[in-house]
């Protein structure tokens, strides 16, 4: 099974926040590098891994009533009962492509209905995540089968998942510390390889936090920096 990265955290409905404004914000990655405007494609090898914090996946409540007004119902009826059965199963829901909200009954309306396989079918997708820390990917992910199966359908509504799981990390940009004494580290075994005739030269690191996959349930969190050695 293939997993994704991702980082984010639980924040009101707002469009994607700047690098800087990263330090508890929850956003969500692709495996191999974060698609965002502005981030470079270099990865280098040196950065902070971490366990994730969330394991998410992608799920659809879908409706194929004939009266568009009863579909509606039936599919946003199907949507409040899972927001009030989430708390207590172990799980959250929200949405978002990158920076993700916290999914609630003030939030819900924020979801719109899209138009599914049929002209007299529609849907609204949406995310749960089930936490990471204290279980395994695997137990997580069964965590979130169980409560997609408990969650009682509304008439012709039914939830099913789309794609693969993803994951996610709270906060990126406040690890940035962290990651910088990873990469001085490194920097100086180096150094202390090369001896005195050479120095190494450190540029980057006032750039913004990125974040791959590294593993299953484990992200690399990175600076795009560069490790120059020159002769003294």
């Amino acid at each position: 099974m293939r997993y994704l990265a991702a980082a984010f955290v639980l924040m009101a409905a707002t469009p994607p926040a700047a690098a800087q404004d990263l330090q508890q914000q929850e956003i969500v990655v692709t495996g191999s590098r974060i698609e965002q405007d502005d981030y470079s494609d270099f990865q280098p090898a040196v950065g902070l891994r971490r366990k994730a914090d969330f394991l998410v996946q992608q799920v659809t409540i879908r409706g194929d009533t004939r009266d568009a007004d009863q579909r509606e119902k039936e599919i946003r009826a199907m949507l409040t009962r899972a927001i009030e059965m989430a708390g207590r199963s172990g799980v959250e829901l929200a949405y978002g492509d990158y920076i993700l909200t916290r999914l609630t009954p003030a939030t819900a309306a924020e979801l719109e209905l899209q138009n599914d396989r049929r002209p007299d079918s529609e849907r609204i997708n949406f995310l749960i995540k089930a936490p990471l820390a204290g279980q395994t990917v695997e137990q997580a992910q069964a965590a979130i089968r169980r409560f997609i199966k408990a969650v009682p359908e509304v008439g012709r509504a039914q939830m099913d998942e789309m794609d693969d799981p993803t994951l996610s990390v709270v906060g990126p940009d406040s690890y940035r510390a962290a990651i910088i004494a990873e990469v001085a580290a490194d920097a100086k075994r180096q150094a202390d390889v090369l001896g005195s005739d050479y120095a190494v030269e450190l540029t980057g690191l006032n750039m913004p936090v990125q974040w791959a996959r590294s593993g299953p349930g484990e992200v690399l969190l990175f600076i795009p920096y560069e490790l120059k050695i020159r002769p003294r």
